[in-house]
């Protein structure tokens, strides 16, 4: 029982550790799920669930292809999310067979990665900075000069993806990287040099809005 109740204290403090990165790391996007809130009984769950068959290799591995078909009622938005609730399965196993040193050896690499992620700017290739949606009305669509002047005083580099047009407006779509400003002044410049009807900015850096 003592080897079980450390297993659970284990894989709980794991959970939350979790729970921690991702707040700090993708909490603040704006189309998360929120996921972090499940991580605590998940973990308990989870490490419950391992240890009691754990004798039994087959039904282990049926547990692990049933955790990979669990639909959940707030979906996952993000990519990252997916990532956290593996972390999160993993240390759930790695504490109910108590491999404990695996476990601290796996949250140093995920932590490690998650600050190289974030905290080196040099590594471009591994993002795009947003993505921007406008719409603008047929006619004004032809001004691509001024829409690459309005740009290039906000943007390092920037490339339209795709644009179509439907009943009588252009939807615009550019990848850019590189923010110069913020959302707020790029905005509002689309708005007073173009006869912009909407335009929406979606950053792929947590907490980036400049």
């Amino acid at each position: 029982m003592e080897r079980f109740a450390a297993a659970l204290a284990v894989s709980l403090a794991a959970a939350l550790a979790t729970a921690g990165l991702y707040r700090v790391f993708y909490e603040n996007r704006g189309t998360g799920s929120q996921i972090s809130r499940a991580f605590a009984l998940l973990s308990l769950a989870i490490t419950t669930l391992f240890v009691c068959i754990q004798v039994s290799i087959p039904l282990s591995l049926g547990l692990m292809g049933s955790l990979s078909i669990i639909r959940f009622r707030t979906p996952i938005k993000e990519p990252e999310e997916v990532g956290f609730l593996l972390l999160v399965i993993a240390a759930s196993v790695a504490a109910a067979t108590y491999n404990f040193a695996f476990l601290v050896i796996l949250y140093a690499f995920a932590f490690a990665s998650l600050l190289i992620m974030r905290r080196v700017r040099f590594a471009r290739f591994f993002k795009r900075d947003g993505l921007l949606v406008m719409t603008l009305p047929d006619g004004s669509a032809k001004a691509l000069d001024a829409l690459g002047a309005v740009l290039n005083r906000h943007l390092a580099r920037h490339t339209v993806q795709s644009a179509s047009s439907r009943e009588g407006f252009t939807s615009i779509q550019i990848t850019f990287s590189g923010l110069l400003t913020d959302v707020a002044r790029l905005q509002e410049d689309l708005r007073t040099s173009l006869a912009v009807a909407s335009v929406q900015t979606y950053l792929d850096r947590p907490g980036g809005l400049h």
